[in-house]
């Protein structure tokens, strides 16, 4: 008789004696298991006979299976087949999971990444990515599968798991004096400013195809600097004929004039380009960062200036640049204090800063800045506050280097697990950072079967460190020895509260455990350097989709624990939570001291509830470089604009004073990025909401826009 087998999707095909073969062959594979396959096949094929008629359902034989092997006293293999058919019902699950993504990517993308469009190429790039995880996901040990997807660990950019690397410092000096190919030609040497300004998006952009993460111009106005006076050699020769009609001086004003509006062009046009041009399959505009503040010459300069002026007067109607990420290193003697020399640019940046939230600051001071500037090394960062300098496989410093990928631990879940008890704590920390080594080990091993031509811009234009000789079939493993490894951290703050019953803003005790417990982590990732002779590093995670995922999961574990889970986002690595009330010097003192164990990254925000003044900005950044060790400050506030006629407004304005429309559009920093606010993902929407001012007893002042 034809027995026929009801599929769950309801389809019926004919038995195959085969497939059940192959599961009980499978499952003893799994666990070295010695059995007579066949037999055991035979005997749940007898009963399937015996009990049934014509037709038996997919569920129904596993079941038989089970019942044959307990029955034949084979219990080792019905444990592995067993924990077989688990791992089936999973893989299942996740693919039902994935089609449930795809349908409502479909609908609309989701804000994971809060400057991801919801155009036909941003659902496509999505579409592919949530398969991409899966795959990814299947295919890597099955302890550490279970880890991110239990939501113990978070493997950063998973679809890219098997792809390409995170993010680079790009040394944008070297590459313009050799020039590079993006695939379709070689580009020269540019000759003047402007098309110094546009092959310096273009370097972005086609950095950001071959990549997960964002990209930086590790010193930009330096490295723009030599395209100025070949811009103005340029003039020179152009209105020669001047000179018979002006004086030396006249004709040198005449040039120094042209010259500056030449320049004002070419930075607007960067302005305009990072915000328009896309990358990433035209999905979103390239996470793109510039570092600034530290000239060397009048000509760096006048980039460093121009370049702020630009940025200061937004897009066409005023609208908020929302790229590139700005970072203004500032450093006593050369921009901030008395007699410093290129003070007007320190005091320019707050000026922009207090009316369009960038630059963000970066402080050279710092001691572990201070000793990589006395060696010639100037630190820099990105949006993504990606930072390294350290190097145990060749040269130190930022330029040509990046994090080659991060893998972040549910810290707050490892609080709410010891139960008050710090023994446990220790021990469970300990366990996930082994387990967070063993993930990024492996995502080595994975990525080092790639090669040049698998990043053709980024390897094979010799952008990255490591990169050098290296042919088109050849392994991108020295790159990845250059970069980094980092173990990053979420939810400090809960964490403290699940232990303590504090957090670090509210009491001295809990604040000193936060410092150990992220000192911890920079330890084991030092020694790890040191066992491994690659580079690790501790990484104060953004976070910005993450924010919300962990917490999920950790209600539905937990459910609802006061100042842990009761809200719909962990917060942003050691910070201090938003919705505390807390002033801006207390904020600074207590965040201060993590930016030296984060040496992956980390950042500072301190929210204001107005439109600040530039002295407001200035004050702030001066008491925390004066009075603490602390690097990497963002100002933040909520910009909002009139869509229609671009005048900016208070928050309280929902009609706009000029031209009475309600299209109103409001800016927020999400990690260290600037977003839309109609595209921050569930979690940062609600702390976007939580969020009050750093105010306390010292309130800066604000000022007036109507």
């Amino acid at each position: 008789m034809k027995y026929y087998v009801i599929k769950r999707d309801g389809r019926k095909v004919c038995f195959d004696h085969s497939k059940i073969v192959n599961a009980i062959s499978r499952s003893a594979k799994d666990d070295n298991v010695i059995v007579d396959v066949e037999h055991i096949a035979t005997s749940v094929e007898n009963r399937i006979k015996d009990n049934y008629i014509n037709e038996i359902t997919v569920e129904e034989i596993q079941d038989l299976i089970e019942d044959t092997l307990m029955d034949l006293q084979l219990e080792e293999i019905k444990d592995s087949y067993a924990n077989y058919r688990k791992e089936r019902t999973r893989i299942r699950d996740l693919k039902s999971e994935l089609m449930d993504t795809v349908h409502n990517i479909g609908i609309e993308t989701d804000r994971d990444n809060a400057n991801v469009g919801n155009n036909f190429s941003s659902k496509l790039l999505r579409i592919a990515s949530e398969t991409n995880k899966w795959h990814n996901l299947s295919k890597m040990p099955k302890q550490l599968a279970k880890l991110h997807e239990q939501g113990d660990l978070y493997y950063h950019d998973l679809d890219s798991y098997n792809l390409t690397t995170n993010c680079l410092h790009i040394d944008t000096g070297s590459v313009f004096e050799k020039g590079f190919n993006t695939g379709y030609g070689t580009i020269r040497k540019p000759k003047r400013i402007e098309s110094a300004a546009e092959l310096s998006c273009i370097l972005l952009q086609s950095s950001q195809n071959d990549m997960f993460g964002g990209q930086s111009h590790v010193n930009f106005d330096n490295d723009m600097a030599p395209y100025v006076d070949a811009t103005r050699e340029e003039i020179k020769i152009e209105f020669a004929p001047l000179k018979q009609t002006l004086s030396d001086d006249d004709f040198n004003q005449f040039v120094e004039n042209k010259l500056i509006s030449r320049i004002h062009q070419a930075m607007q046009g960067i302005v305009y380009n990072l915000n328009t041009m896309h990358s990433r399959a035209g999905s979103q505009v390239p996470f793109s960062s510039l570092n600034i503040g530290l000239p060397t010459s009048h000509d760096a300069a006048l980039v460093c200036q121009i370049f702020l002026e630009e940025y200061e007067k937004g897009l066409g109607k005023n609208e908020q640049p929302i790229f590139p990420n700005i970072i203004f290193r500032v450093k006593k003697g050369v921009n901030r204090g008395e007699g410093a020399p290129y003070a007007y640019l320190y005091k320019l940046a707050c000026r922009v800063a207090a009316s369009r939230m960038n630059p963000t600051f970066m402080n050279i001071d710092a001691d572990f800045n201070l000793k990589y500037y006395k060696k010639g090394i100037i630190p820099a960062t990105m949006g993504c506050r990606t930072y390294i300098c350290s190097n145990v496989n060749g040269p130190e410093g930022p330029s040509k280097r990046g994090n080659n990928a991060p893998t972040t631990i549910n810290l707050p879940r490892i609080g709410i697990l010891a139960k008050g008890n710090l023994d446990t704590f220790w021990k469970l920390l300990d366990e996930r950072l082994e387990l967070a080594k063993a993930s990024l080990l492996h995502r080595y091993q994975v990525l080092k079967r790639l090669k040049m031509k698998d990043l053709p811009f980024v390897v094979g234009q010799g952008l990255m460190l490591g990169s050098e000789g290296l042919g088109p079939n050849d392994s991108i493993d020295p790159v990845l020895k250059n970069g980094s490894w980092a173990i990053g951290f979420i939810g400090l703050a809960e964490t403290l509260v699940a232990l303590t019953g504090y957090h670090h803003g509210e009491d001295e005790n809990a604040r000193e455990l936060g410092y150990r417990i992220i000192e911890h982590i920079r330890q084991f990732t030092d020694q790890t350097t040191q066992d491994t002779h690659m580079n690790w590093s501790c990484y104060a995670t953004p976070a910005e989709g993450l924010s919300g995922k962990f917490i999920v999961q950790d209600k539905e574990r937990f459910g609802i624990i006061k100042g842990v889970t009761d809200k719909d986002y962990y917060t942003n690595s050691f910070h201090i939570p938003v919705n505390y009330s807390i002033s801006i010097i207390d904020k600074i003192q207590i965040e201060a001291p993590f930016h030296s164990m984060c040496n992956a990254g980390h950042i500072s925000y301190i929210e204001l509830d107005g439109y600040p003044t530039k002295e407001t900005v200035e004050k702030i950044i001066n008491y925390a470089y004066d009075h603490t060790n602390i690097s990497y400050i963002g100002i933040n506030f909520h910009l909002r604009y009139c869509k229609d006629c671009g005048k900016t407004l208070n928050e309280q304005t929902h009609n706009c004073p000029s031209c009475g429309s309600t299209n109103i559009q409001g800016i927020s920093r999400v990690t260290g990025y600037l977003s839309l606010d109609e595209r921050f993902g569930s979690g940062k929407s609600a702390e976007r909401k939580d969020r009050i001012a750093h105010n306390g007893t010292h309130i800066p002042s604000y000022r007036s826009i109507n």
